[in-house]
């Protein structure tokens, strides 16, 4: 059982785990999801979650000292990954227990690859593929296509969880594929 404060606003998510830990000034966009496990502590400043954003297992998302977290539209934040009082774009992926400090800020259509350690005050423009401990720009290349897809079918899952199934049925999966470039 998880626990969600009176200061958390939900504008409309499409699915919130009962596992998911919603602690201080969080607000939740319309059509998010939140999965299995997740943590979010806002004491201080906020937490904000964009539209059709998803926030995978296991994410802990912490403001930082001086700054909030920020988080944009279509985006998926994966498995482990923690966000401490950063800003990130819109249509970006967090990789797999990636780790992003206070005063980051992100671009829109940005990947921050798998175990990257995003350290304080870096600052990526759009565009941006960030990789290594510490974080580094290693390519420039618009990815906000293929993170909006990844968005999209957590979307479809979110409405499948919301309804009481675990599985996306081939025409989920087709519906999601056939907005592939649009």
């Amino acid at each position: 059982m998880g626990h969600m404060s009176k200061n958390v606003t939900l504008d409309n998510p499409a699915y919130i785990h009962e596992s998911a830990w919603l602690y201080g000034k969080v607000y939740i966009g319309n059509g998010a999801s939140v999965w299995p496990n997740v943590v979010t502590r806002a004491e201080t400043f906020e937490i904000r979650i964009g539209a059709r954003t998803n926030i995978q297992d296991f994410v802990m998302i912490h403001v930082g000292a001086a700054s909030p977290t920020i988080v944009g539209d279509d985006c998926s934040i994966t498995h482990h990954a923690t966000l401490h009082g950063c800003t990130i774009g819109d249509r970006c992926l967090i990789g797999i227990n990636a780790t992003i400090m206070d005063g980051v800020k992100i671009g829109n259509n940005c990947i921050v690859a798998g175990h990257t350690i995003v350290t304080e005050g870096s600052q990526f423009p759009d565009n941006t593929v960030i990789a290594g401990v510490p974080g580094k720009a290693v390519a420039s290349r618009d990815c906000g296509d293929a993170n909006l897809v990844n968005a999209k079918f957590y979307s479809a899952m979110a409405d499948t969880y919301a309804a009481g199934d675990d599985r996306l049925s081939q025409e989920q999966v087709d519906a999601v594929l056939s907005t592939v470039g649009q």
